[in-house]
């Protein structure tokens, strides 16, 4: 199942709508931006849940996928979108979280949810710069026995992310580059 263009210029539309704010802002690395994408303002959105969930699961189509998971906070709305669109398309995909530090209590659980030892995964996230958060996952989803075939994500800054994955040897692909949004 192709993407639906009519699917990803909605999404293109809310980003721009609820999710893009001008304005001097920090960014996580310390360096500063005129605009900051607050995608969890689309990923818990109701239609934009529904439209990333759709897309994303469309982009896997074809994949060796088994579950699709990243790390929290930006991940976890569209881990539950991708699952949620997988069941209803009758390819259900578990999903799973990755945490910035091991849980002190309970379990003591690095990664919650459904990664088996062996399976082939996705790993999404909102918003990319450096890509260095998601490499940090990746690392823990390795370390837990998944192997990461694609990392998918709905925009991407276009600063340098691409290049680490791919240094790293990820295929990487994001619904939308700032670019697209018409943001520099």
């Amino acid at each position: 199942m192709p993407v639906n263009p009519e699917y990803r210029k909605r999404l293109m539309e809310l980003i721009q709508r609820v999710g893009v704010r001008h304005g001097e802002v920090k960014l996580s690395k310390g360096g500063t931006s005129s605009y900051y994408i607050d995608c969890r303002m689309v990923t818990t959105h109701p239609e934009g849940a529904f439209l990333i969930g759709e897309i994303i699961l469309a982009m896997l189509e074809g994949e060796a996928v088994d579950a699709v998971g990243g790390p929290t906070l930006g991940a976890d709305p569209i881990v539950g979108a991708v699952c949620y669109a997988s069941y209803c398309h009758n390819r259900p995909l578990p999903g799973f979280l990755v945490r910035k530090a091991t849980k002190e209590h309970g379990l003591q659980k690095m990664i919650e949810g459904h990664l088996n030892p062996g399976a082939k995964v996705a790993v999404v996230e909102d918003v990319f710069t450096t890509g260095g958060s998601v490499l940090e996952a990746i690392r823990e989803v390795e370390r837990a026995g998944g192997a990461v075939v694609r990392v998918l994500g709905i925009v991407d800054r276009l600063q340098g992310a691409r290049e680490r994955f791919e240094a790293a040897g990820y295929r990487f692909t994001p619904i939308f580059t700032k670019a697209d949004l018409g943001l520099e």
